[in-house]
């Protein structure tokens, strides 16, 4: 496959550079030569080796960890496209970091979400394309064009293909219904909520099941999955509750901390996860499966180049 519009191009920094590579192989495009450099002090120097100029150019970096260093690399990266006159700069974050800081949950709380998407808009982009934010009121954050894909369409894809029977879709909190909801309509599936509490950053604590899941089997989705604390309770409540099988997905495998260790000691039976973060080798366990976003980026790509609607990819 290739693609002849030469005004579009695709840059990467060094946040997920297999993905991007993926990316521009669906859209049938090279990507664009640029080299990230770090000055012996530690600061980050960007260099764009061919001309962007009138160009509709797309920087995919999702600010996974380290996301203060990735953050950086995008905003100089944004800069040098902004001052060598590209003709729009569109940021393609398949993962935003800082998204879980979105309100003030108490009092001299920042809206560290909020402050990032002004650092992205004000540093010259005219555009975001985003993943699964954890709170979708983050488009909001941006007085620039936001466009949301979605993760679940591909997990759906992938359990049904896996022809299970008798399932139940799982949130893991209130705050996830929605999403679960979604995914049971796609695989025609009823949905149960799991009832916690969380005492403190990173520490659940499971109370109740709302929903039948005896003799079922359970799939758990969420958006991301960081310490794993959460979807691992979860997953041994649902056991506990008369589960046959447990199943877990989300779209954004942060898996932090512990995390490999409890999900390879847990209920879980298979975690299925997208690549919108790349999984360094030591965390490529036997139950987690990695899907690619890549051919839906890809496509979402072209239709914001071409000026097509992008919400008829979920149709």
């Amino acid at each position: 496959m290739s693609y002849n519009d030469l005004s579009l191009k695709v840059f990467t920094c060094n946040a997920n550079p297999v993905l991007a590579k993926e990316i521009v192989d669906n859209i049938g495009i090279p990507m664009g030569d640029s080299e990230v450099f770090r000055f012996s002090d530690g600061e980050i120097q960007i260099k764009l080796n061919e001309s962007v100029r009138g160009s509709d150019v797309f920087v995919i970096q999702p600010t996974s960890a380290p996301v203060n260093q990735h953050l950086m690399e995008l905003l100089i990266m944004i800069d040098a496209l902004k001052r060598a006159s590209a003709k729009s700069i569109n940021v393609v974050m398949p993962y935003y970091g800082y998204a879980r800081q979105d309100r003030k949950a108490r009092a001299r709380d920042p809206i560290t979400a909020k402050l990032v998407a002004n650092l992205i808009e004000k540093a010259g982009t005219h555009r975001l394309i985003a993943m699964d934010l954890h709170a979708t009121q983050i488009q909001g954050f941006f007085d620039i064009p936001v466009d949301h894909l979605l993760g679940v369409p591909i997990l759906a894809d992938f359990f049904s293909k896996k022809n299970l029977e008798d399932i139940v879709i799982v949130s893991p909190d209130h705050g996830g219904v929605t999403r679960a909801r979604k995914m049971a309509e796609r695989l025609g599936a009823p949905i149960a909520i799991i009832d916690k509490r969380r005492p403190e950053p990173n520490v659940a604590e499971i109370m109740n099941i709302v929903g039948n899941v005896e003799g079922k089997t359970a799939i758990l989705i969420d958006d991301i999955i960081d310490t794993a604390g959460t979807i691992t309770l979860a997953a041994n409540a649902l056991k506990k509750a008369g589960a046959k099988e447990v199943y877990a997905s989300c779209t954004h495998p942060v898996l932090s901390g512990p995390a490999i260790e409890r999900i390879q000691n847990s209920q879980i039976k298979e975690l299925v996860v997208t690549n919108t973060i790349p999984l360094p080798p030591e965390k490529h366990i036997d139950k987690i499966k990695v899907l690619s976003v890549a051919p839906l980026i890809g496509e979402a790509i072209i239709r914001v180049h071409e000026q097509l609607s992008v919400s008829k990819l979920f149709d």
